[in-house]
């Protein structure tokens, strides 16, 4: 079986982190993704996604992620059931994200590039820019 999911959006406010009763990090934030089609209305749809990330990708997303800023979150879509006050039956779906990255280019005061890949995280030093007048690509 294959649950995998890969999104691209901006979050729609910071992430807020948590901490289980054992000291695990969680965060929750959500993206807005747009559709790749217009709707009736002759405009693009948007869809507004719940995302939960947890231990060392919590830290990462708290750390360097705010409202407004792009995201790519690969992780697995979970489909939660639950009652309301009520006592209605309710359903909730959201991405377990596994791995964040930035989906736009550095800002001002940010002290990390890339994203967090379950272990390492790209710091903007690790590569060489290379000058577009060499004439030779060095591969």
């Amino acid at each position: 079986m294959l649950n995998r999911i890969v999104l691209m959006g901006r979050l729609t406010r910071d992430p807020e982190l948590r901490r289980t009763g054992s000291g695990t990090a969680v965060a929750s934030f959500s993206i807005a993704v747009d559709r790749d089609f217009k709707g009736q209305g002759g405009e693009k749809e948007t869809d507004f996604i719940d995302i939960a990330a947890w231990r060392n990708t919590a830290e990462f997303v708290s750390k360097y992620f705010s409202k407004g800023r792009m995201a790519v979150v690969e992780g697995r879509l979970q489909i939660r059931d639950w009652k309301d006050k009520e006592g209605n039956n309710r359903r909730s779906a959201e991405v377990v994200a596994d791995n964040v990255y930035f989906g736009d280019s550095k800002r001002d005061g940010d002290t990390a590039g890339g994203g967090y890949t379950g272990g390492q995280t790209a710091q903007s030093g690790e590569f060489k820019e290379i000058d577009e007048d060499d004439g030779e690509l060095p591969f």
